[in-house]
C-alpha cells in the first residue's frame, strides 16, 4: 500500500497564521494569568487518571486555534483512524501499525472493542490474546514455583537479555512497578555488548535459580546474540557442565532459557524449546513493543493481574484519542504545543522531569521512543521535509534535576519546554520525624516536601523573579541583582495522576505514544521506520575485521577511522 503525499504543513492556513503570530511573539504569562482568572481551569484537561495542566505553557487561544487548524488541516484525526484499523501507515516498511492492538481488551461482557480487528487476513485480536495467555501460562509457573532450574530449585532472579525496544521499555517498567514485584523474585537486564554489562548482573547469581530471557524478534541481533551466548557460557560453566555431554547441556539451556522471538528456528538451534518462545508480529515496532510478550519479565515480576491493568491503562488513553474532539484531546494538544515550540519558537530540546523515583527511567525510554521515531529527514513519501523536526529529549528525576542542571532551564538562554510528572500518593510514604529544626518540622511528610518542589519549579519557571522583586529583598549590588532575577515565561506541562499504578503507567506511555504520533504526522514523516540505524550497523561488521587485527581490512578504511584502530590495537593488552 502506499499513501498519498502528506500535507506540507507549511502550506496550510493554521501554519501561516503562526508564523505571524511567533513573528510578534512576546510571552506574558503573569499578565495572562492576572488577566484571566479562568486560565488554568481553561488549560487544564483529563485524559483517564491523568490530570494534564498546559496553562503554564507559551499559549494563547489564538495560538490553540491555530495550532487545531495546522492538525484539522494534516489530518492528525483521520491519520489515526487509520492506524488503529490497521492500514500500512508505516510505508517505507509497508506495514501496519499496531502496538494499540497489543491492548485491546478481549471481547467479553463490559469489555467490548470497538469491532473485532482483522487485518492482512490475520485476527488480531485472537494472536494477541492467545500470545498474551501463554506469558501469563508460562509466569505463572515461575511465580507458583512449579517451573524449576535444572536442579530442581524454583527461579529467583530472571534476567532479561535484549537492547533498543527490547530492553529499555522492560527495565523501565519493572523499575516503576517495584512495588509490585512478586517478594522472592527479582528481574535484571542485560543490553551492551560491553561485557561488563553481563559480567556484573550474573556476577553475584545463583545458576541453579537464574532464568534467562532472550528478546529479539529475529533472534539475530549482535548484542543480544552475543549476550545470549556468554549467558549459556556463563550456565554452563557455573554448573560444572563445560566438558559435559551435549544432552546434558541442552537440558540446562531448555530449563534456564526462554525466548521472546518469531524465529522458532535459531531458537531451536540455541537450545531454547520452541514451545517456551513468545512471539509478536511485524506491526509491532521495536520502540512500541513493551506492551507486548518483550514484557514477559516483567509480566513475571508482578503477575497477570496487575499487567492487565498496565495494558488497561495504555487503552484508556487510546479511546480517549479516538473518541474525543481535538480541543480537548490531551496528546494531541501536547504535540501541538511541541510543534508550536520546535517551529515557531526555535526549542530544541525536551526536558522530562518526574517526580517520583520509580520513574527514574522514564526519560531514557522516552529518548527511543521519540527520537527513534520523529528524528526524520524526509517525508513518507520520500521527499524532504518541510520543517525542522524532532526534540532532543532527557531529563532526570526531581529533586536530582534541580542541583544538576535546571540552572539552564531558569536562567540559560535556550527555550526548554519541560514535562513535571508527579503522582498524589506514593508508594512508600515515610515521615522525618525529627526534622530540622528551621524550614522542616518534626514529623513533616517528606512527599509532601518533595510535592512543594513540584508545585514550586513549575512556578518559578512560569512567573520568574523581576529585578525589583529582587531589590526589595534588599539586593543593592545591581551585578548581583541581574544575576538573581528570573525571566520566568519558560514553558511547562504539570501532569498529575493519583499514584503511580500499572494503569497510571500504561497511560503515561501511551500518552506519549499518541504526542509522537501527533507530531510526526503533522511534519510529514513516517514516525515508525527506523532505517537510520542500519549504517552503522553495517559498517560495524565490514570494520570488525581491522580491529580484529586484518591488515588488509585495516588498510581499507579511512585514515581517521585506521588511526584510531591502529592505535587501539598498540594499548590492547
Amino acid at each position: 500500500m502506499t499513501e498519498s503525499a502528506p500535507v506540507d504543513p507549511t502550506s496550510t492556513e493554521g501554519w501561516k497564521k503562526l508564523d505571524g503570530i511567533a513573528a510578534d511573539f512576546t510571552p506574558d504569562l503573569r499578565g495572562w494569568f492576572d488577566s484571566d482568572p479562568g486560565r488554568a481551569e481553561q488549560y487544564t484537561f483529563q485524559a483517564a487518571d491523568l490530570t494534564v495542566d498546559l496553562s503554564k505553557g507559551l499559549v494563547t487561544d489564538e495560538i490553540l486555534a491555530a495550532l487545531l487548524q495546522v492538525a484539522n488541516d494534516t489530518g492528525v484525526a483521520e491519520r489515526f483512524q487509520a492506524m488503529i484499523a490497521g492500514e500500512h501507515i508505516n510505508v517505507t516498511e509497508d506495514r501496519a501499525v499496531l502496538h494499540t492492538a497489543l491492548r485491546r481488551p478481549k471481547a467479553t461482557e463490559g469489555l467490548v472493542p470497538a469491532a473485532p480487528l482483522t487485518v492482512d487476513g490475520q485476527d488480531v485480536d485472537a494472536d494477541v490474546h492467545a500470545t498474551l495467555d501463554k506469558v501469563y501460562g508460562f509466569a505463572s509457573q515461575v511465580r507458583d514455583g512449579s517451573w524449576t532450574g535444572v536442579t530442581g530449585k524454583r527461579i529467583e532472579t530472571v534476567v532479561n537479555i535484549g537492547i533498543g525496544g527490547s530492553d529499555l521499555g522492560p527495565v523501565m517498567v519493572y523499575e516503576a512497578l517495584k512495588p509490585y514485584v512478586q517478594p522472592g523474585l527479582e528481574a535484571r537486564f542485560v543490553s551492551n555488548i560491553d561485557p561488563a554489562d553481563i559480567y556484573e548482573k550474573t556476577a553475584d547469581l545463583d545458576p541453579e535459580t537464574t532464568l534467562f530471557i532472550v528478546a529479539s524478534k529475529t533472534f539475530g541481533t549482535l548484542e543480544t546474540l552475543t549476550n545470549a551466548r556468554l549467558a549459556r557460557q556463563w550456565l554452563w560453566e557455573e554448573l560444572g557442565l563445560t566438558d559435559a555431554a551435549d544432552d546434558e547441556k541442552k537440558n540446562a539451556v531448555a530449563k534456564h532459557f526462554v525466548a521472546v522471538s518469531t524465529a522458532l528456528d535459531k531458537v531451536e538451534a540455541f537450545g531454547i524449546d520452541p514451545e517456551n518462545a513468545f512471539g509478536f508480529w511485524d506491526w509491532v515496532g521495536g520502540r512500541y513493543s513493551v506492551d507486548s510478550a518483550i514484557g514477559t519479565s516483567v509480566i513475571v515480576a508482578i503477575g497477570q493481574e496487575n499487567w492487565e491493568q498496565f495494558l488497561a491503562g495504555f487503552h484508556a488513553i487510546d479511546e480517549h484519542v479516538r473518541t474525543t474532539p481535538l480541543e480537548q484531546n490531551v496528546p494531541v494538544l501536547m504535540g501541538l504545543l511541541n510543534v508550536w515550540y520546535t517551529n515557531f519558537l526555535g526549542a530544541q530540546s525536551h526536558a522530562v522531569l518526574p517526580y517520583t523515583q520509580y520513574l527514574h527511567r522514564f526519560a531514557a525510554y522516552l529518548q527511543q521512543l521519540t527520537m527513534e521515531s520523529n528524528g526524520k529527514r524526509v517525508r513518507w513519501d520520500g521527499s524532504p521535509v518541510t520543517t525542522e523536526t524532532g526534540e532532543v529529549f532527557w531529563g532526570e528525576p526531581g529533586t536530582n534535576g534541580q542541583h544538576a542542571f535546571y540552572q539552564l532551564i531558569h536562567q540559560g538562554t535556550r527555550l526548554i519546554p519541560a514535562d513535571f510528572i508527579t503522582v498524589a500518593n506514593p508508594a512508600r510514604p515515610l515521615k522525618d520525624e525529627t526534622g530540622d529544626g528551621k524550614g522542616v518540622a518534626p514529623g513533616t511528610d517528606v512527599h509532601t516536601l518533595f510535592l512543594a518542589n513540584f508545585f514550586a519549579q513549575t512556578k518559578a519557571l512560569a512567573f520568574g523573579k523581576s529585578a525589583d522583586e529582587v531589590r526589595a529583598e534588599g539586593t543593592t549590588d545591581e551585578g548581583i541583582v541581574a544575576a538573581r532575577t528570573f525571566p520566568g515565561n519558560k514553558p511547562t506541562t504539570s501532569i498529575l495522576a493519583p499514584e503511580l499504578t500499572p494503569s497510571v503507567l500504561g497511560q503515561l506511555i501511551a500518552l506519549y505514544e499518541h504526542i509522537v504520533f501527533t507530531e510526526g504526522t503533522i511534519w510529514g514523516i513516517d514516525s515508525f521506520d527506523q532505517w537510520g540505524v542500519e549504517l552503522g550497523k553495517q559498517l560495524a561488521l565490514q570494520v570488525t575485521p581491522a580491529v580484529e587485527g586484518d591488515q588488509a581490512a585495516l588498510d581499507a578504511q579511512d585514515a581517521s577511522t585506521k588511526a584510531l584502530i591502529a592505535k587501539y590495537l598498540e594499548l590492547r593488552k
